[in-house]
């Protein structure tokens, strides 16, 4: 990704009784909104969550963070404004969790030694 795209990022908790289905997550959602999208969505990025930072086998705070890039915040919200109703009524099929959605402006800084 190059730095000044828009990242819209979902983070999905975890906890109680929140259930996720991976491979639907992975088969079935992420093409479906890789095709609402369109030329829109410049890349995908999913990350699954491992461990908390507190003590040994503290849990995540999220199971997933699903991340889509664009090239501008007009090209992010012409692309969800016309596709938003379809991406999230296929939610219930891989989850009963409430996703946090934030937007950032992607950087990248070098490695410091």
């Amino acid at each position: 990704m190059k730095k000044g795209m828009i990242k819209l990022s979902v983070f999905y908790p975890n906890g109680g009784d929140i259930t996720f289905n991976m491979d639907y997550y992975f088969d079935r959602h992420i093409p479906l909104v890789r095709s609402l999208l369109g030329e829109a969505c410049k890349g995908v990025e999913v990350e699954k969550g491992l461990a908390g930072l507190g003590e040994p086998d503290t849990p995540a705070p999220y199971l997933v963070c699903g991340h889509l890039f664009f090239d501008s915040m007009g090209d992010l919200h012409k692309a969800l404004n016309v596709n938003l109703d379809q991406m999230a009524g296929d939610i219930p099929n891989f989850t009963n969790a409430q996703a946090d959605r934030l937007a950032f402006r992607f950087s990248r800084y070098p490695l410091l030694h």
